[in-house]
């Protein structure tokens, strides 16, 4: 079972698609935001959550404090439930859940996103290619608050992500399987 594991909406239940997707695992979720949030990068934070699957990432951020939150998920089943997930948090919320799920690819996101962004999570299947990734990283970087954090979580058995000029791989953490890199906005 899914569920928002802290923050205003903590212990909403969240559906999973039933394929094609790959739900971070609680404890990985827990330990990404703990870090987080002792950076104070998630408070008052514009999040977005590339290829957000179900949605757990981005509205964790949100339960935890973001002033707001894009959701980019182009499977439209697992967009689907992103939409009823999203909904869920936001009336566990109130009137202050800023959540946008689009149905899109994350290259068609980034080249109408208006930006900063505070903190991107970057979530892609497996199988996505390091050139693809360097794409949608590329297009992102001009995207980001001065400071702004993206977190990049890929199998460990994945090459580190490259990265364009204006970002630099601040730290990384392995979970079993995967691996979370983090990345800060350079000048």
């Amino acid at each position: 079972m899914t569920r928002i594991i802290s923050g205003r909406a903590g212990g909403t239940v969240l559906d999973v698609p039933p394929a094609g997707t790959r739900p971070t695992s609680d404890r990985a979720r827990e330990s990404l935001f703990s870090a987080l949030e002792s950076a104070d990068t998630v408070a008052r934070a514009r999040v977005v959550d590339l290829y957000a699957g179900s949605g757990a990432l981005g509205l964790e951020a949100l339960s935890r404090g973001a002033a707001s939150v894009d959701l980019v998920e182009l499977n439209g089943r697992a967009a689907a439930i992103a939409e009823r997930n999203a909904a869920r948090v936001a009336k566990a919320l109130g009137a202050d859940a800023a959540v946008r799920v689009h149905r899109s690819t994350v290259a068609a996101f980034l080249a109408r996103a208006a930006g900063p962004f505070d903190l991107v999570l970057l979530d892609p299947p497996y199988e996505l290619g390091e050139t693809e990734l360097a794409a949608a990283l590329t297009a992102l970087a001009p995207l980001l608050a001065p400071g702004g954090v993206v977190v990049i979580e890929r199998a460990s058995r994945s090459p580190e992500p490259a990265l364009p000029p204006g970002l630099a791989v601040s730290r990384s953490k392995r979970y079993g399987d995967t691996t979370m890199w983090w990345a800060s906005a350079t000048a």
